[in-house]
């Protein structure tokens, strides 16, 4: 396996088109992210605690998959869609796994640097600049639908959350993480995260915009999903380690089935 590139990867300003137009995409953060897309590989940079909290993620997308479809490798031969995908962080190591991989995100610098990356691993990886909205549309469906950290970022949940609704086959799931609104998550996602210790830069989180577990239970509900497995993503300061947990006060994830 090729080791992955750590710096910085130039941007192809031929991406750099209008924004997709939809009722949960919200300019302001898209331009937020895009502002940092060149740093989407540097696991010292801007996106650190993603590549840190990564491999608790494909841990629990595998577990489910497992659940849900079986099998020794269950990401093999899956139709994922992993919405607001970025610079393709969890994309690339699903790929590497068998899986059969579409990233989407509504920034063009985003894509682009998910494609000039992937290139270089030698993966195949279908990076689509757009919106649930519109490749839902298309009329196109998953086995499995990835909403990784992007519902506290969206303008409408329920608008958003009706487009990947559509998107996952009948059988399917969908697994999302998210922040919970609580004074715990604001003392330490938002203060702890932005102002003390600077793994994200100031601004990049609005806690009104976090989301309980119940809010996002009855939100899956209405768009006709099952939700279940919620767990905790819980950070642990003295090892510097990510771990899942049953302290969803901060960091949750939960997978959703469509019956």
């Amino acid at each position: 396996m090729r080791q992955l590139s750590q710096r910085k990867i130039p941007i192809d300003m031929t991406a750099s088109q209008p924004l997709p137009k939809s009722a949960s995409v919200d300019p302001a953060e898209v331009a937020r992210f895009s502002a940092m897309a060149a740093q989407w590989w540097d696991p010292a940079g801007k996106f650190r605690p993603l590549h840190a909290i990564n491999p608790v993620r494909l841990e629990f997308i595998k577990a489910r998959a497992e659940e849900h479809f079986g099998g020794s490798h269950p990401l093999k031969g899956l139709n994922i869609l992993d919405i607001g995908c970025g610079g393709g962080l969890l994309c690339e190591p699903m790929a590497r796994l068998g899986a059969r991989v579409t990233g989407l995100d509504p920034s063009p610098k985003n894509i682009s640097i998910a494609r000039t990356h992937a290139r270089e691993q030698e993966l195949e990886i279908n990076y689509l600049d757009s919106t649930a909205e519109a490749l839902a549309a298309k009329g196109k469906t998953f086995d499995l639908v990835l909403n990784m950290e992007v519902l506290e970022h969206v303008a409408d949940i329920d608008h958003f959350l009706k487009a990947c609704a559509t998107l996952i086959r009948p059988g399917g799931i969908m697994i999302c993480a998210t922040l919970n609104r609580t004074l715990k998550s604001f003392a330490l996602a938002i203060i702890g995260a932005e102002y003390i210790l600077r793994w994200l830069p100031a601004g990049t989180h609005q806690w009104e915009k976090f989301v309980t577990p119940g809010e996002l239970r009855d939100a899956l509900e209405r768009q006709g999903l099952s939700a279940h497995d919620l767990k905790g993503v819980s950070y642990n300061p003295l090892t510097r380690i990510w771990s899942l947990s049953n302290d969803t006060d901060v960091n949750y994830m939960l997978s959703a089935r469509k019956d």
